[in-house]
């Protein structure tokens, strides 16, 4: 059983999710939104930082899935959101944690069937693959994806003796 820590960062509010891959299916284990206030840009990160950190000191997940930065339509907030997830990235990397990145299509796709899908869709794909009664928050929802996303990857790789790190690496050996 592996427990699978997933982010989706922001500057504001960080979602977060933690699932457990049986091998089988994925449980629900927490989910929540790390909220920042209203503080100095440094303020906020430092607060994505320590949430982050408490939550892997709190769950001892073995591996941790983050989205992806997106170009918005406002650089500023691109930026800002690139900063908010580099810290998100640290701490996990700091925990000794594999980190792996997944664009927001490839979230929805391993999620919904659709990269295109609606982030509503997502969160009902969500409740649905988890047994979830309630709906989580829209941010602890959508780390709750990246986090299945991350559980399917891993899936995917494993048997053929595949690893994220491997990838990166450029080490393959099919």
């Amino acid at each position: 059983m592996t427990l699978i820590l997933g982010i989706d960062p922001g500057s504001r509010v960080t979602g977060y999710g933690v699932i457990r891959d049986t091998g089988r299916s994925c449980e629900y284990v927490a989910s929540g939104c790390i909220r920042t206030g209203q503080g100095e840009l440094a303020e906020r990160l430092n607060a994505v930082f320590a949430g982050v950190s408490e939550i892997i000191q709190t769950y001892r997940p073995d591996t941790m899935g983050i989205e992806q930065v997106f170009m918005a339509r406002n650089a500023d907030s691109a930026l800002k959101l690139g900063q908010a997830r580099g810290v998100a990235i640290v701490a996990g990397t700091q925990a000794g944690l594999a980190v792996s990145e997944y664009s927001a299509t490839q979230v929805k796709s391993a999620v919904a069937g659709s990269g295109r899908a609606a982030k509503e869709q997502v969160q009902i794909m969500v409740m649905h693959l988890l047994k979830l009664t309630k709906k989580p928050q829209m941010d602890a929802s959508d780390a709750l994806a990246i986090a299945l996303c991350h559980a399917h990857h891993q899936q995917t790789l494993l048997p053929h003796g595949l690893t994220s790190a491997k990838l990166r690496a450029g080490r393959l050996s099919l």
